[in-house]
């Protein structure tokens, strides 16, 4: 019998994860301890994924696994044993409060002690990575439950002190805290120290945001979920996908209804009729760039003499750069079609008079008629990237007539991990390829390493526009990157190209019309210690954040 090499293998459990996922979807549901279920964890063991470290180890519990999972899962959904994916919001209109993850834009709602609803809004990526973490927390589940009980059945020490410490109401003292986590650690197969620190990272989340009920909540309700899947079936976990999910998939309700309000909002403005750049960035580094050093001057505060360190002591000052630029042609929209997408426009006629920073090398122009608009969109999540693009570069009807937008150049800014250097570098996409298809869109790309500073590290190449952060295996990237030559990965610059070579074709878009990709490394998925799961990058991630900003601005304000 032929012998796979780990690559194929690997490649093999992506697409078994997605065929299962799929199946399961038209099935209607499935259980994590039925054959369905068994098979998709699997598959996830086979594929391993860098991110989930030591999910395979039985002997230990994968803490920093646990910590990216719980951050990006609605908060009590380890006490849940009915999982319930939808395709439309059943609570929209209700008194029941979303829940809306700490690193995720989903829609959740808590229906009743032990069901969660997700909204799906977000196309096929969002239930891929939502059954990915789930699979995920029920295999760490089980190795939590094997260390509940002893050789004879009795409740081990360890467990009864978690259960004790679980139900106490006063606040811990530092010696009672110490001892609870000792414990802990010795269930989870963790030293002390690993444990602590997640420990701290879960509470400073809890306290700031509400997003989870803290380590100790957590793994006492993993452990018991379980037990009371062995004890009653009926109490087993279910995850059910509702039978209208799969057919409004691909449907884009929710995304023609986001392109339309923008639409509708650049013709209240009359801005339609002027040349419209798209930027694809997050909300804050273009109005930052544009509007900041003006908008602390006259709030009379120091701008500083470094442009990086004046960036990143902008985000104390945001109330005051969001109040100034909105008297200088700047709008936000809040984002109410269900997409999770929120949007901003900058009408670059009104900013006459307004002092730009002096290494912004952008022209200001003399008149509005002519004055680009700039249109930024937050970032989409996976395959959501082709369904935004698509209806957004269609045109418009609006009271029997069509109205026609004249789009001027795209640029997609976004975080990435990178297969040839280290965080905070920058990579230049000469080409997406689809993990998993025969699929890849080459590029010409109105950005290269002239562009950037030469102290910068700049990588050009193709990228892999890859199912989810989730379903990564450090042998098939390295397989990638030798027979693609591929410089990184990402999830949504192959579906963005996908949906601009569409609108080419069908005559929405022009086919000289400029097309920028600049991503920066926010990890490097080969590298352990380095992958997402190892946490924010924090400052580094300033630097490149505004250089890629910066250059953006200069390609479509004309200085270049």
């Amino acid at each position: 019998m032929r012998e796979f090499t780990k690559a194929q293998k690997a490649r093999h459990a992506i697409r078994e994860f997605k065929t299962l996922t799929d199946a399961s979807a038209i099935r209607g549901f499935y259980r994590p301890c039925g054959k369905m279920g068994k098979a998709l964890e699997q598959c996830l063991r086979n594929l391993s994924p860098e991110i989930y470290g030591s999910m395979n180890d039985p002997r230990i519990v994968e803490l920093k696994g646990l910590e990216y999972v719980i951050d990006r899962l609605p908060k009590g959904i380890e006490e849940c044993n009915r999982i319930i994916l939808t395709e439309e919001d059943p609570f929209k209109n209700e008194a029941l409060k979303p829940i809306i993850p700490l690193k995720r834009r989903r829609t959740c709602y808590r229906v009743g002690q032990n069901e969660m609803c997700f909204v799906i809004t977000r196309g096929l990526s969002e239930i891929y990575d939502i059954l990915t973490h789930m699979t995920f927390l029920v295999v760490e589940a089980r190795k939590i439950h094997s260390r509940m009980t002893d050789d004879s059945g009795s409740l081990t020490i360890e467990w009864s002190e978690l259960d004790k410490s679980v139900r106490q109401q006063e606040p811990f003292s530092d010696a009672v805290l110490d001892q609870a986590l000792w414990s802990l650690s010795i269930i989870l197969g963790r030293p002390y120290r690993e444990t602590r620190d997640t420990y701290h990272c879960l509470e400073a989340n809890k306290k700031s945001h509400g997003s989870n009920n803290g380590l100790l909540h957590l793994i006492h309700s993993l452990g018991q979920r379980i037990d009371a899947e062995k004890t009653n079936r009926n109490d087993a976990i279910v995850v059910y996908l509702t039978p209208s999910l799969m057919r409004i998939i691909g449907q884009q309700e929710y995304e023609k209804k986001w392109a339309s309000d923008i639409k509708e909002q650049l013709i209240r403005q009359n801005l339609h009729q002027r040349p419209i750049h798209i930027v694809s960035a997050n909300l804050h580094s273009v109005l930052n760039a544009i509007y900041g050093y003006a908008a602390l001057r006259k709030a009379g505060q120091p701008p500083g003499d470094n442009l990086y360190d004046f960036f990143h002591n902008l985000r104390q000052h945001q109330d005051d750069i969001q109040h100034f630029a909105a008297a200088h042609g700047f709008w936000e929209l809040p984002d109410r079609s269900g997409a999770h997408i929120d949007c901003q426009i900058i009408d670059t006629g009104q900013l006459k008079g307004v002092e730009l920073h002096p290494e912004l090398n952008i022209v200001v122009p003399e008149t509005a008629q002519c004055a680009p608009v700039i249109l930024v969109i937050d970032y989409a999540f996976g395959a959501q990237a082709f369904e935004i693009m698509e209806n957004l570069l269609e045109s418009h009807s609006r009271n029997g007539s069509t109205v026609a937008f004249d789009y001027s150049s795209i640029s997609i800014m976004g975080k990435a991990g990178i297969l040839t250097g280290d965080k905070g570098d920058i990579m230049l996409a000469t080409a997406h390829v689809f993990e998993g298809t025969s699929d890849n869109y080459r590029i010409d790309n109105d950005l290269s390493p002239s562009d950037f500073p030469d102290t910068e590290s700049v990588f050009v190449g193709p990228m892999v526009t890859v199912l989810g952060t989730s379903l990564q295996n450090r042998d098939m990237l390295e397989k990638f990157q030798s027979d693609w030559k591929t410089i990184g990965l990402e999830m949504e610059g192959g579906h963005f190209q996908r949906a601009i070579s569409a609108a080419i074709i069908k005559g929405n878009a022009r086919e000289d019309m400029p097309v920028r990709y600049a991503y920066y490394a926010s990890d490097n998925p080969i590298k352990t210690g380095s992958t997402l799961a190892a946490g924010a990058m924090g400052r580094e991630g300033v630097k490149p954040t505004y250089l890629i900003t910066k250059v953006i601005l200069e390609k479509i304000m004309g200085s270049h």
